[in-house]
């Protein structure tokens, strides 16, 4: 059984998910676009602070290195995924998982018509660490049937390399619509129209409308501490949805139902390839985002510990990947690859230990914005307390990306999908590994692995 729920939201009306463009004027705010996974994250760590729960355990702070007595940070235990959009039947009975399509698929087959090249092609314009190319293997053309969305058995048939099929596909404007709306500035001290910093002000706004058929799919968990006992946990998360059935959700704080259907054997997420690696030639492994990752930039310098800590510049690259080598920098431990969230990044590590795998290739989409606002009252990074405003802005990897590795022999590749793959090498009924540097509790690193082959007509 899972030990994440699955939820369904639907919208009791439009919903507003606002990027950092600006909503004055003539310029829209471009709020109708698909939810980031901390949306949603932030939307149940919302309705788990206003539900007041009993109990709950709260954990210190820690400021400027010493830890406060006062224990006042609440549901640190919240983990999610998603939201992916999810169609229902007609009777409600059934329902289909869409996930976002690899990058690779370029026509309305699961046939991949992207793949990395052998030779020399382009390999001078390459950036570190890559050696090879990505090169198209259909002929030129404008028009591409490739659409945003697969289903999720359609997701492992493309993993599995099935034969060839028309994919069961779905575009952004099959799932919803943006609607324009103006609207009259409201005054935040006040709170009232046409006062103060809001007189004579309006705005246009696009919002998002979810069809009928359509659900915003999530999966999520909050294991809380029982009277501070590490044996006895208790799922708030699963209480707070059997107790209240709306969610806030995004901007303006638009009303959702939410609605927690019965625990599977899986999570409806597509499985990656593990031991198949055991019987296939050449050890190539693909990796393919199915949420946004952020690997942010990393400064060189000492850790409060004494060890080293190397430069790594992040962005499309895996900071588990070595900037100059392409090594991956995952570890292995006791038959376990080593915690979600903490990487090693030095290259001395034992060899025994180590995952003989390398980065050749990417196929990474432009970068997607990642911003948000805060109310202030929590504590930043230098310990102070923080204050009401804009967020930092990252700049994530977005799903549907294609990492390729080179291992060094079949095991090593079992090695390198157990660590890579959402489940790890179980059976899908836990999410294992989020390979993101930040926001990995949120949603952000999911992936799964596939095979891959070279463009040998590529020359």
């Amino acid at each position: 059984m899972s030990k994440q729920n699955t939820i369904l939201l639907q919208p009791n009306d439009v919903l507003f998910f606002r990027d950092g463009r600006p909503m004055e004027g003539a310029l829209a705010g471009h709020g109708a676009a698909w939810p980031l996974p901390n949306i949603i994250n932030a939307a149940f760590h919302a309705a788990l602070h206003r539900a007041s729960i009993p109990a709950a355990h709260g954990h210190r702070t820690v400021r400027r290195g010493e830890t406060l007595e006062i224990r006042e940070q609440f549901f640190g235990s919240l983990v999610t995924a998603g939201p992916f959009p999810v169609r229902t039947s007609a009777d409600g009975n059934s329902c289909v998982w869409l996930m976002p399509r690899p990058r690779d698929l370029e026509s309305d087959t699961l046939v991949p018509s992207l793949s990395p090249a052998c030779g020399q092609w382009l390999q001078g314009s390459l950036p570190k660490p890559l050696t090879r190319a990505v090169a198209s293997l259909r002929p030129p053309s404008k028009d591409s049937g490739a659409k945003a969305w697969i289903s999720v058995a359609d997701y492992e048939a493309y993993l599995n390399e099935e034969p060839e099929r028309v994919a069961d596909a779905a575009n952004d404007g099959d799932i919803f619509d943006a609607e324009h709306n103006v609207g009259i500035a409201i005054d935040p001290e006040t709170q009232t129209t046409g006062q103060g910093d809001a007189a004579g002000k309006i705005y246009s706004a696009h919002y998002l409308r979810l069809r009928d058929a359509f659900r915003l799919g999530v999966l999520g968990a909050a294991w809380d501490k029982v009277d501070g006992q590490l044996d006895q946990k208790r799922d708030l998360l699963k209480d707070l949805l059997q107790s209240s059935h709306q969610i806030l959700v995004g901007g303006q704080q638009r009303a959702c139902t939410a609605e927690l259907l019965n625990p599977g054997t899986h999570l409806p997420m597509p499985l990656g390839l593990g031991h198949e690696f055991l019987g296939a030639k050449g050890c190539l492994v693909k990796w393919v985002l199915l949420t946004p990752a952020i690997w942010p930039a990393i400064m060189a310098g000492t850790s409060q510990k004494g060890i080293t800590i190397n430069p790594h510049p992040g962005g499309w690259i895996p900071n588990w990947i070595c900037p100059n080598t392409g090594k991956v920098l995952l570890t292995v431990r006791s038959g376990n690859v080593s915690r979600s969230g903490r990487y090693r990044t030095s290259d001395s590590e034992s060899p025994a230990a180590s995952i003989g795998a390398h980065l050749v290739s990417a196929l990474v989409p432009k970068p997607l914005p990642v911003t948000g606002w805060s109310l202030g009252g929590g504590i930043d990074a230098g310990g102070n307390a923080s204050k009401a405003g804009a967020k930092s802005t990252h700049l994530a990897v977005p799903a549907g990306a294609v990492y390729y590795f080179q291992a060094d022999s079949p095991e090593e590749a079992v090695k390198l999908a157990t660590a890579l793959n959402w489940h790890g090498s179980g059976d899908g009924s836990e999410i294992k590994n989020r390979r993101s540097t930040l926001m990995g509790e949120k949603g952000f690193g999911l992936g799964v692995c596939g095979r891959w082959s070279l463009h040998k007509t590529a020359q």
